[in-house]
């Protein structure tokens, strides 16, 4: 199953991602739980421009790893809400629940890793 992909297609558009503001545009880095050995379901470039969020939401047996590449936001934790910026890396571990709000006048881009516990 080897191969080389050019991320070339546009952005999968979703709009108010988890009951969140807006929308988010998605690009697959690997294609679901096949490409990634049924040991995940998401590794995705997120696309959030400013006023958009992705809304809070919990994980049921899996973890969710976002690394911000650019921009900066607001990231849910549970009932907190914290401040991250390009090179910060959040974990949502399972039970838990995270979200994401671009509340800045920059797109903001994040690589999200989704895994099964």
């Amino acid at each position: 199953m080897s191969f080389i992909r050019k991320i070339t297609d546009e952005p999968v558009r979703t709009e108010h991602m988890r009951g969140g503001a807006g929308y988010i545009l998605a690009k697959p880095i690997l294609n679901g739980r096949e490409e990634m050995y049924e040991k995940g379901r998401v590794f995705q470039h997120t696309i959030i421009e400013p006023g958009c969020e992705i809304g809070l939401h919990k994980h049921e047996g899996e973890a969710e790893t976002y690394y911000l590449i650019k921009g900066s936001g607001i990231y849910y934790r549970d009932d907190e809400k914290v401040r991250i910026n390009a090179g910060d890396i959040t974990f949502c571990a399972d039970g838990e629940s995270h979200g994401f709000m671009n509340d800045t006048d920059e797109t903001a881009e994040i690589i999200a890793l989704i895994l099964f516990k």
